[in-house]
């Protein structure tokens, strides 16, 4: 086998159709779309939610919910990331962390919570604290700051 002797599928590549291009053609004239009426017409025809007339599904459903516009989103952070990324006695602020790639965007604040473990001390400067975060990175050395 070499690379002169592939062919593609039989049928597999055929020239595109090209509507509109005359009676010899096959498609032109009305280019396949029949005689008048509604889907003969640019943006002829019913949207994919239509249902004959009978109300579609989306309006028969029932309303649920409710978005709170004004929650406040924080970006989470672990202890045991903290760990894993930055050296002893490093400040860590939202900007060094937006910079480590370990937070792309701040949004309201960031949290830091308390899974894993920490050892190495380090100042912590954050929009909010779990209690066992506080307590770890405390028992470790560091300083935790509310910003």
């Amino acid at each position: 086998m070499k690379l002169h002797n592939l062919k593609p599928a039989e049928g597999s590549k055929t020239a595109p159709v090209r509507k509109g291009r005359g009676t010899g053609s096959g498609l032109g004239k009305t280019a396949g779309k029949g005689h008048k009426g509604q889907k003969a017409r640019a943006g002829g025809g019913k949207g994919p939610y239509f249902e004959g007339g009978q109300t579609p599904l989306q309006r028969r459903m029932p309303k649920r919910g409710f978005t709170n516009i004004f929650k406040q989103e924080f970006v989470v952070i672990n202890v045991r990331q903290l760990e894993e990324r930055f050296e002893t006695g490093t400040v860590v602020t939202p900007e060094v962390l937006v910079e480590s790639g370990l937070v792309k965007n701040v949004r309201d604040g960031i949290r830091i919570l308390g899974n894993g473990e920490i050892t190495k001390a380090l100042t912590v400067r954050a929009h909010g604290f779990s209690k066992a975060a506080a307590e770890k990175i405390a028992a470790a050395g560091g300083q935790v700051e509310v910003i």
